[in-house]
């Protein structure tokens, strides 16, 4: 679901886009009853979120093959509960 957003935060945005891909647009909008703009701010949020989710992923994967981050946080979970003096 789309984020709702504030009427006076919203800035007008001009791109192009291949006419039968906005055919499709105004055929999907007709259909739910919403304006372009829904649609085009409910794309572009899940776009963002799935870029996300990629960098994460990928900031998972290079910490799994980093030997020295594996170490560190062996040892950090290993904490027995005692009070250490550094």
């Amino acid at each position: 679901m789309a984020t709702i957003y504030s009427e006076e935060k919203m800035e007008k945005v001009t791109f192009n886009m291949p006419s039968e891909l906005k055919a499709k647009l105004v055929t999907l909008k007709e259909e739910m009853h919403v304006s372009l703009s829904a649609l085009y701010n409910e794309a572009l949020e899940r776009f963002i979120k799935e870029k996300e989710l990629e960098r994460w992923e990928k900031g998972a994967q290079m910490a799994a093959e980093d030997e020295a981050y594996i170490t560190l946080a062996d040892e950090l979970g290993s904490d027995d509960g005692e009070l250490y003096a550094y």
